[in-house]
């Protein structure tokens, strides 16, 4: 069974950055597409980046671009997402979330999930 496990959130200034962890066990962690999402209180959940097996392979949100850096390190099981310039509209719970295959901005298509970590960007 995969397990994925989210880390770094926190609290910050707008402006401020971030760097979130994405650690997998249980599975063959360098065949896996990884996806971030994230989930604002009343909105749904919506796609910001993904890796694939090859470092080479990455894809982002708009409104991600320019600000959000995906990466992994095969090696440690764990994908980051650096996050800089972080404005308040960036607040929500961030899971990380991993599928075989194809690449996919879908969250339906992604098979297992963390349990989330909040990023609260303060005005």
């Amino acid at each position: 069974q995969v397990q994925l496990v989210e880390s770094g959130g926190g609290l910050v200034e707008a402006g401020g950055s971030l760097r979130l962890s994405c650690t997998a066990s249980g599975g063959t962690f360098s065949v896996f597409v990884i996806g971030w999402f994230r989930q604002a209180p009343g909105k749904e959940r919506e796609f910001v980046a993904l890796i694939r097996r090859s470092v080479d392979t990455t894809h982002y949100a708009d409104s991600a671009k320019g600000r959000f850096t995906i990466s992994r390190d095969n090696a440690k099981n764990t994908v980051y997402l650096q996050m800089n310039s972080l404005k308040p509209e960036d607040t929500a719970v961030y899971y990380c979330a991993a599928k075989f295959g194809s690449v996919s901005s879908r969250h339906s298509d992604y098979r297992y999930w963390g349990q989330g970590t909040q990023v609260t960007v303060s005005s």
